[in-house]
């Protein structure tokens, strides 16, 4: 950030009962507002410091805060010239050529915009569930970002780098003759499900109205989602709306039996609707190094296998397969109705998708 700090002096003054020629004033801070889901916020993190000695008029600090919430921040304010707007005498106070004290932000400067951030990161749903302590953590993560009406944000079958959330405006999701599949909102995130099968973004995004969106990279959004197990389970409740609002008909195809091939619906996907349907069955499916099973009890995973491998390790092995067939059927063996189970297949989709990329990074 450059300047923390602008300073004002008092040009004139009569009759103040305050503050005499040549007082001087030091201005910072930020100040930010913004659409959220029922309501706008307003957040400023405005910082007077009056001279040493001298009594403080609200009415004046008033006036100097005013000027910053006029230009939302300290490097858009123009020099400038204001009078107090109260009491019985007038002070004029100036814009002084020692506008910027410094020219890189401070320990303190950034301490206040990280706090600003996560005040305001705490009013959105999918983090809720996290304290503003933690919030700071995520901040370093945030770069915001502002699309015109028209911008396409994500493109279909393009790969999967980042995850975004909408701050404002309004976007589409288009099917591929350019239809309208649903609208995206205030507090509405995207681009999720991408970085957590590793599949290329399955639907294009279009901004509908001008939007300001923040950006994650994927591999902070990874690091994120390790951190905080409640921002997973917000994700896991997200995705299976998602899917219930637009892929019921299949899910409901797939818990009373389905087969297709693995081009038309990849793994990770078909998992996801296996997840919604939370039927009891077993898929199997014809892959390039041979057959592999999975048994589903209430959408939870009691059994997988592929070649050597079982369990977490063959679903990760089984989710690196793009090429090949499968089938759903809703018979589950006898034997294994007390089997315990392995886990939740979001949480294990998440989780095999970190490994993966740990696997990548070795």
């Amino acid at each position: 950030m450059s300047s923390t700090e602008i300073l004002f002096k008092v040009v004139d003054e009569t009759t103040c009962p305050y503050y005499k020629a040549n007082d001087a004033f030091k201005l910072s801070g930020n100040a930010l507002s913004i659409n959220l889901d029922s309501e706008n916020t307003f957040i400023s993190t405005a910082i007077v410091r009056i001279p040493k000695d001298r009594n403080v008029c609200r009415i004046l600090i008033s006036d100097l805060t005013n000027v910053l919430i006029d230009y939302k921040s300290i490097d858009k304010i123009p020099p400038i010239e204001i009078e107090c707007s109260g009491c019985s005498g007038l002070v004029r106070v100036q814009m002084s050529d020692e506008r910027r004290f410094h020219h890189t932000a401070d320990t303190n400067s950034i301490s206040e915009r990280t706090d600003l951030i996560a005040s305001l990161l705490s009013n959105f749903s999918i983090f809720e569930s996290v304290d503003e302590f933690n919030l700071r953590e995520i901040v370093p993560f945030l770069k915001i970002k502002k699309y015109p009406k028209g911008s396409i944000v994500l493109k279909k079958g393009s790969p999967a780098r980042n995850f975004y959330i909408l701050l404002s405006g309004m976007a589409e999701v288009l099917d591929d003759r350019g239809g309208c599949l649903s609208r995206l909102s205030k507090s509405d995130v995207f681009g999720e499900m991408s970085l957590i099968s590793g599949d290329p973004v399955g639907a294009t995004i279009k901004v509908q109205e001008s939007a300001t969106i923040v950006v994650i990279e994927g591999s902070d959004f990874k690091k994120i989602l390790n951190k905080f197990p409640s921002i997973q389970m917000y994700l896991a409740k997200i995705l299976t709306k998602r899917l219930a609002d637009s892929n019921v008909q299949r899910a409901d195809e797939t818990s009373s039996g389905m087969s297709g091939d693995l081009s038309q619906m990849p793994v990770a996907e078909l998992l996801q609707a296996l997840d919604l349907s939370q039927k009891t069955g077993t898929l199997v499916l014809s892959l390039s190094e041979g057959p592999a099973r999975l048994l589903m009890k209430s959408g939870k995973l009691i059994e997988a296998s592929y070649c050597d491998k079982a369990g977490k390790e063959a679903v990760i092995d089984i989710i690196k397969e793009s090429d090949g067939r499968f089938k759903f059927s809703p018979e589950f063996p006898q034997d294994h109705l007390d089997t315990p189970e392995i886990g939740s297949l979001m949480e294990i989709l998440l989780d095999s998708s970190r490994l993966i990329d740990e696997e990548i990074c070795v």
